[in-house]
């Protein structure tokens, strides 16, 4: 007998009530945003490495250790998506969309990186998300978090998160930070880890993420960044604030939120949770106004957030069974055709419905109570209806059948 072959590490698959779990987020997510307007897209699962490596930094740990990457037939070197801003980002720019803004996007589908698999983390992961390209107001920023927010309350777990919420202010905010955590930093340089020296140089902000403990005390301490904000920046944080609390979405300020990258600005924002043990992020986005451009197009701002799906689903609560088909089961061999009939006539109105494949019709009947199902059509000198649950029977017309079935 051959070996049994096991799914790759770091993957799994959705079956049963998993599967069940993970479409609610999805439908529930894909309501929600349409009720803001939202449009859904679909990418590619892979795409040119350079959409990536160029968005999320060379030097970043996605781009260096976390991305799956290899080479075609072709000779291009082609990415499996560790995200899905980027690849939005990138089609507004080949679809021709950057005219024709503002543009609000939700999106959904697998990610994929290399890291080490743990509870509501796997290397085939899949996300829900939203961006809103065009408007560069904190209005727009608060209506992607409130639509967030809807979402969560819609999942029943509202009251599990807690949206922190910080700034990254302006250009000029950021050099003057920018600045400050060099002077600070360099003062401690004997103490940072060998990846936050280089950090030091190319991007000091990537530092406040770094994983190391070492880097994580002297982090404690570093300069805030709402210490250096200009006038325009700190307007644009009060602004968020002021509609936040319009839309009814509470909120905690917390100033240790940051974004490495050039292009992120103004908005950062998580919800996190306890739920699933240590404080974890289950939903976090923030304001990119310079992505679109680095990415050869214009300059179009946008603002936006992904949540992974695995973590939502561990977080809500079973979603309700939904109800089995109704069983056709012909009484005898004659009767099969007129059987296969019905059943063609219930699907066509809407109506879920199967027939047992093998077996008379005392083993078909046996089977469908066994499955739970509430109600079988008997097919023979007649049709009858027959409910599973107290063994009652009515004689009734295809019409009539048909009425007393549809949802």
């Amino acid at each position: 007998m051959a070996p049994i072959l096991q799914p790759v590490r770091g993957t799994r698959d959705l079956i049963g009530e998993d599967a069940a779990r993970h479409f609610h987020v999805t439908e529930t997510a894909r309501r929600i945003t349409s009720l803001y307007g939202f449009s859904e897209w679909q990418t590619p699962i892979f795409e040119d490495t350079k959409v990536f490596s160029r968005t999320l930094g060379e030097t970043s740990d996605v781009v260096t250790k976390e991305m799956y990457s290899f080479e075609d037939r072709g000779g291009d070197s082609i990415t499996l998506r560790p995200e899905g801003t980027a690849s939005i980002a990138r089609a507004l720019i080949t679809g021709g969309l950057t005219q024709t803004l503002p543009q609000k996007v939700f999106y959904t589908g697998p990610m994929f990186r290399y890291e080490r698999p743990q509870k509501g983390r796997y290397r085939q992961f899949h996300q829900i998300g939203v961006e809103l390209l065009g408007p560069a107001t904190p209005l727009a920023d608060a209506e992607v978090i409130s639509a967030g927010w809807r979402i969560l309350q819609e999942l029943g777990i509202s009251e599990t998160v807690e949206l922190q919420i910080n700034t990254l202010g302006d250009a000029r905010s950021r050099a003057n930070y920018r600045a400050a955590l060099v002077e600070y930093f360099s003062a401690h340089a004997d103490k940072l880890s060998e990846d936050s020296k280089t950090r030091l140089e190319k991007n000091p902000l990537r530092i406040l993420d770094s994983k190391d403990e070492g880097d994580k005390q002297l982090v404690a301490n570093a300069p805030l960044i709402g210490q250096h904000l200009t006038e325009e920046a700190a307007s644009f944080y009060a602004g968020l604030k002021s509609a936040l609390t319009a839309f009814g979405v509470p909120f905690t300020e917390n100033p240790h939120i940051v974004r490495g990258l050039d292009y992120y600005n103004h908005t950062a924002f998580e919800f996190v949770t306890t739920a699933l043990g240590a404080q974890g992020t289950v939903l976090a986005g923030g304001r990119y106004d310079g992505l679109v451009e680095q990415m050869g197009g214009p300059n179009v701002p946008g603002v936006g957030w992904a949540a992974g799906i695995e973590r939502l689903s561990m977080l809500i609560a079973a979603p309700p069974a939904k109800a089995l088909p109704v069983t056709i089961i012909p009484m005898n061999n004659e009767a099969e055709p007129q059987a296969l009939a019905i059943l063609t006539q219930f699907r066509a109105a809407d109506i879920a419905a199967e027939i047992g494949y093998t077996g008379n019709a005392k083993k078909r009947l046996e089977r469908a109570n066994k499955s739970g199902a509430t109600f079988a059509v008997l097919v023979g000198d007649g049709l009858k209806l027959k409910n599973l649950t107290d063994g009652s029977q009515a004689d009734l017309t295809p019409a009539q059948l048909i009425a007393a079935l549809t949802p």
